[in-house]
């Protein structure tokens, strides 16, 4: 094994991490007999020599001595082996990702392309894996075939070949993950496959088989789903249940226990598996989860559908289903809109079971989704009422925030969270979230102000101060809690220079919005505004023209800082001058100059800025329907602005694109991968004000 390993000029070569001269010893170490050495080697070939999927010359330099670790019996853990392969020759550009390749780009597609062609050229091997003696090399096997080999037909038959003496359940699962690879991969044989995964799904197979073959159908040929999709698969899952029982919580903590242990392995390669045995605790099938995010995936837009089958998962005995059910929900409703009453009601009912993990995700997806909880703020408020010791949350890094149910049960305006958060301010540490929860409740928060006020007095002048100064007047601010002048006066003198930038912004702010009530801080506004650099005087003009309303005396500041280079800057100071209405009519010459700015950003707050400014819109829609068309992050700064102007008449370009929007199921900023913890909000706050500005535009027309 490995002859002529030592004839590659391996130190002329480089990896994510500089010379390539200790991949010898990964790859040597991957057949190492000790499973530390092994998991070490792995580590560091996903870890260097293919980084974050990147390709480099010694990663095609590997290929040929991975191909020997794989075909050779005595090594153990092929299957990783075969995984690590499978990703290496897996990667595909299309034609548009060639298309915007910059030339520091071309030789990584170059390696790439070198990658798919050298492992596709030895895929064969990967035919005689399909029933290797080691169950982990077979599992992998299926995929490398239909993601590597050249001759497609062939392999679908070798997959049916498989199928019926295939004696490990999850193996066959993974035989009918290929085929849906294979279809959708390739035209020429997704007929046939779609053919079979239909048969499978029907016939009298295993309910695990026949939930595997459903969900590849979704992927590859939705039109062929069974029409009472959302029962069978109900079904299919009361089966699963009833031929594999789950084996209950104390096991499962106890495996969850002792994946943790396990999770203080120096590589990520085993940290990934203990959280992934963490995950699998006390599941009968643990694969069944990753089968049904399948189906949803591939369901897409069918909300409806989505919904009941989760409202039955979610009123499942195992409460592993329920737990991916809770997870499922949040993907769905991060992505489309759609009525979800039901869903969080249910997930709301999550929260007074036994398992922690399942009360917490329970938990954090009613935080995120804000007002759409409001079904479960009774489940919420129950939740709140008996876990006064977790009320705040200490992280590893010092900060506190608060209990992820009582920040749902905030986010809704439930005043009920109001005697918690008195509690809250009597404990040391102040959650940075905070000032998010008083300013949730809104006005029924008031009876706060006193008690925040005297926590902010107490907060030393010192760096530290950042931590807890800041959520504190994020609260007064909500509370315009005028009173509080002092105090917020105090930091804004007091603060050390370290943290002063952030710090100073969150007190202008909260001057700001004491609004006439800190009229006694209009000479240290005036001196600071006049005293400080771009950004710091921005701040400073908006809380000055917010305490007294002067526009001459923060015009030409603004009007200087609309000329800077900076395009954060520039977006502050239009922001303002926005708020100043058309008695800022003098900076209309320079926003107009803006409108055909480089940034997009600075052309969209330079527009906004114009519409209030000259109190029309016709002359900026232009800009902002370019914008709303190529960003679609811009849509609640414009619908916010059309909706206060009543700018969007019936019949207008305005009109038409707000009403676009809501037809569309799909939420505005979903992304295909990730989320923001706001985005959900953020949509939820554009449909709002879309339906305001048709209806005021309606009116004014």
């Amino acid at each position: 094994m490995f002859a002529g390993i030592d004839e590659v000029d391996w130190a002329s070569m480089e990896h994510a991490y500089g010379p390539a001269d200790d991949v010898p010893a990964l790859l040597t170490g991957l057949a190492s007999a000790d499973p530390v050495q092994r998991e070490r080697a792995l580590d560091g070939m996903y870890g260097a020599v293919h980084h974050q999927g990147d390709v480099y010359a010694c990663t095609l330099a590997c290929i040929p001595f991975l191909f020997e670790l794989v075909a050779d019996p005595s090594v153990a853990e092929r299957g990783s082996i075969v995984e690590l392969l499978t990703s290496i020759g897996g990667i595909e550009l299309d034609e548009d990702d060639e298309e915007e390749l910059d030339e520091d780009e071309i030789e990584g597609a170059a390696n790439y392309a070198m990658a798919a062609a050298a492992v596709c050229a030895g895929a064969e091997v990967f035919v005689g894996l399909l029933a290797d003696a080691d169950r982990g090399v077979r599992l992998t096997a299926p995929l490398a075939l239909a993601t590597l080999h050249a001759e497609p037909p062939r392999v679908l038959a070798l997959l049916r070949k498989r199928l019926p003496v295939e004696p490990d359940e999850e193996v066959r699962l993974a035989l009918v993950e290929a085929a849906g690879r294979l279809a959708l991969r390739h035209e020429t044989v997704a007929d046939t496959a779609a053919h079979w995964l239909s048969r499978l799904a029907m016939q009298e197979y295993a309910p695990g088989l026949r939930l595997a073959a459903l969900a590849q159908l979704a992927r590859c040929a939705p039109a062929a789903l069974p029409v009472d999709i959302v029962p069978r698969v109900a079904d299919l899952l009361r089966a699963l249940r009833a031929t594999h029982p789950p084996s209950g919580t104390a096991t499962r903590a106890a495996a969850v226990a002792a994946s943790r242990e396990a999770a203080q392995s120096p590589t990520l390669i085993g940290q990934l598996r203990a959280m992934q045995a963490a995950e699998e605790a006390g599941r009968s099938t643990p694969w069944a989860a990753d089968l049904l995010r399948t189906l949803h995936g591939a369901l897409g837009d069918r909300v409806e559908d989505r919904v009941a089958l989760l409202a039955d998962q979610l009123c499942s005995p195992d409460d592993g289903q329920r737990l991916d059910a809770v997870r499922m929900s949040g993907g769905l409703i991060r992505v489309w809109r759609g009525p979800y009453d039901e869903v969080v009601r249910l997930v709301g009912e999550q929260l007074a079971e036994p398992d922690p993990r399942l009360r917490d995700a329970a938990a954090h997806l009613l935080a995120e989704i804000r007002l759409l909880a409001a079904p479960a703020v009774d489940t919420l408020a129950a939740r709140v009422a008996v876990t006064s010791e977790t009320w705040v949350r200490q992280w590893e890094d010092g900060r506190t925030s608060l209990d992820p149910a009582l920040r749902a049960l905030a986010n809704i305006g439930d005043p009920r969270a109001l005697p918690v958060l008195r509690s809250v301010l009597e404990r040391p540490g102040v959650p940075w979230d905070l000032g998010h929860a008083v300013a949730a409740l809104g006005p029924a928060a008031s009876p706060l102000a006193g008690a925040v006020r005297h926590r902010l007095a107490e907060v030393p002048l010192e760096p530290s101060a950042n931590g807890g100064a800041a959520p504190l007047m994020d609260a007064l601010a909500s509370l315009r809690a005028d009173e509080a002048m002092p105090e917020v006066l105090r930091i804004l003198r007091g603060v050390p220079e370290a943290s002063a930038p952030y710090l100073r912004s969150s007190a202008l702010r909260t001057l700001g919005a004491f609004g006439p009530g800190a009229r006694g801080a209009v000479g240290e506004l005036e001196a600071l505004m006049h005293r400080s650099r771009t950004r710091g005087a921005i701040e400073a003009a908006d809380a000055l023209y917010s305490v007294s309303g002067d526009v001459d005396a923060v015009l030409p500041v603004l009007i200087e800082a609309l000329t800077a280079e900076e395009p954060l800057g520039i977006r502050a100071a239009a922001g303002v001058v926005g708020r100043l209405g058309t008695r800022a009519a003098a900076a209309g010459p320079r926003l107009r100059a803006l409108l055909h700015h480089d940034d997009l950003w600075v052309r969209v707050d330079a527009a906004l800025a114009l519409c209030e400014v000259s109190g029309r819109f016709t002359e900026t829609w232009p800009v902002l329907l370019a914008a709303w068309t190529e960003n679609a992050h811009v849509r609640v700064r414009v619908a916010d602005t059309l909706a206060r102007t009543g700018a969007a008449a019936a019949g207008s370009g305005a009109a038409h694109a707000l009403r676009a929007e809501l037809s569309s199921v799909r939420r505005h900023n979903a992304r295909d991968a990730g989320f923001g913890t706001t985005d959900i909000a953020a949509d939820e706050s554009l449909l709002t004000l879309c339906r305001q500005a048709l209806r005021d535009g309606d009116d004014r027309g």
